[in-house]
């Protein structure tokens, strides 16, 4: 029986017996079906596969149309088409490797992300660290599918089959439909989903690329003046958000089925190469449309992936909506997925596909908000990120120098344990992500909201006033201190826990 406030080490969420040979036959009948791990640990007869497997999730969430999209917000800045494929090779590509270092504790725990992070932060000490984590990935789901609803009711006005609010619906309908579905069926599905969406978006994007090459104006492209040092790193930080740091705190949750044995190195670069290859091909190409055409640049702020149908001719309009749901999709199923995987690791007691309902319901209802009533996206888009970007650094600060510290694999009945030895609440790697994330507040600008014009409250006072405003220094200040201060003082914490009997 499984002590209050306990969750079972092995075994589905309930604590149920699954490898009673009933549920092996059930299973073996049965192609899909809903995944009974939650938050649990994954026992040693259901870790499978090779790290080269991880492309596949990893791609088919990031190989979305949104990514050419980027290439405009990126310009926003004020920087050149140089500086901006600098700053997105760099952002991009970095902020994933984050992701694959923290896929490694996926391997050596075989756990989601969140239930790994208790060992820093202690076993109800994490509540607060999976709260913030859980409200990223369901703004990200929502963003998602607010933008596939829009897209779909662009490319059906352009077709003359409407496009208004009964259009906007039904897509909204199909999408939040097909992302719930797979989030509440499990890794099984979405595993087999996202290699789909990696053929068929991968295949067809090539073709958008191919449509528009002519809409490329290379003396535009070059013609675009470069921008100060504070733009560099404010487009810096803004892609790193909107990539890889949107990422880390699911990195270990599809890592957590491999095998112990698995390769380390394979892990980080299966991850790091399967996220980043698209997003950087995507970003450079959406900086060379963005620059050739002021009109189109200015049209992806208010519909960032509508607005790309513009220049396509009218008979791909539909394998474009194709392409552009299914590349949504991917990314909003991987994060409905977590976001379960968050809510229970925030305490919630119920079974994970009772807790991707619930997300799903939320998502719905912020869906609706972003489409019929928000007003302009871009605004809001970059308020979210800068907002949710700053805890999100810092904790993954904390995450990533506690996984780089430990040595052995994570003593797994502890991770559901307050008695154990990663104990119950752990106050100095919650201070620091309170303090770090006061600090980054306090040096990042984020006038989409009036409510949240407070931020930036110590740009003034440090002297960082003008072009450093934009900057949002505050979320490389809170991964940084996050990770130092880990790192400097969280050693003789981790021996502890690992020499404990």
């Amino acid at each position: 029986m499984v002590r209050t406030g306990q969750e079972p080490p092995q075994g589905g969420q309930d604590g149920g017996d699954h490898s009673h040979p009933k549920h092996q036959l059930e299973d073996s009948r049965s192609r899909l079906k809903v995944e009974a791990h939650g938050i649990n640990v994954i026992g040693g007869a259901d870790r499978r596969g090779w790290p080269r497997q991880l492309f596949w999730p990893w791609f088919g969430a990031n190989v979305s149309i949104l990514g050419l999209s980027y290439g405009s917000f990126a310009l926003g800045f004020g920087i050149s088409f140089w500086q901006a494929v600098v700053a997105g090779v760099i952002g991009i590509v970095f902020s994933f490797l984050l992701c694959g270092f923290i896929a490694v504790a996926g391997k050596r725990g075989s756990a989601p992300t969140m239930t790994l992070s208790r060992a820093a932060f202690g076993v109800r000490g994490n509540h607060l660290p999976s709260a913030i984590s859980w409200m990223l990935t369901v703004g990200w789901e929502t963003v998602l599918t607010a933008l596939a609803a829009m897209a779909t009711a662009t490319v059906f006005e352009r077709l003359g089959w409407g496009g208004g609010t009964t259009t906007k619906v039904v897509a909204l309908v199909v999408v939040a439909g097909l992302t719930v579905v797979s989030g509440v069926l499990g890794f099984d599905l979405i595993m087999r989903l996202q290699t789909v969406i990696t053929w068929v978006t991968g295949v067809l994007t090539v073709v958008y690329v191919v449509l528009v090459a002519g809409h490329v104006r290379w003396p535009a492209v070059t013609a675009v003046p470069a921008g100060s040092a504070q733009e560099f790193i404010g487009a810096l930080v803004f892609l790193m958000t909107g990539f890889g740091l949107g990422w880390v705190n699911a990195a270990a949750d599809y890592s957590r089925y491999l095998p112990r044995q698995a390769s380390g190195r394979g892990v980080v670069g299966w991850t790091t190469f399967g996220a980043s290859v698209a997003p950087v091909v995507l970003l450079v190409f959406g900086l060379l449309l963005a620059a050739s055409s002021p009109e189109l640049n200015q049209a992806v702020a208010a519909d960032p992936i509508g607005a790309l149908t513009t220049i396509l001719p009218v008979w791909f309009l539909v394998p474009f909506a194709i392409v552009a749901v299914l590349g949504l999709v991917g990314g909003a199923v991987l994060d409905i997925y977590s976001s379960g995987l968050s809510l229970l690791s925030a305490g919630l007691r119920v079974p994970r596909y009772a807790a991707a309902l619930v997300d799903g319901v939320i998502m719905i209802g912020g869906t609706v908000y972003l489409v019929f009533f928000g007003g302009t996206f871009l605004g809001q888009f970059q308020g979210f990120l800068t907002t949710l970007g700053v805890p999100v650094a810092a904790w993954c600060g904390v995450m990533l120098a506690d996984v780089l510290l430990r040595r052995r694999d994570y003593a797994e009945a502890d991770l559901f344990d307050p008695r154990g030895r990663y104990g119950d609440v752990r106050l100095g790697p919650i201070t620091l992500i309170v303090v770090a994330t006061a600090l980054g507040w306090g040096l990042v600008t984020n006038a989409s909201a009036s409510w949240l014009h407070w931020q930036g409250y110590l740009l003034g006072p440090l002297g960082l006033g003008g072009s450093w405003a934009f900057a949002n220094l505050g979320v490389l200040v809170a991964l940084v201190l996050g990770f130092v201060v880990t790192l400097g003082f969280g050693r003789s914490r981790v021996r502890a826990q690992e020499a404990a009997a």
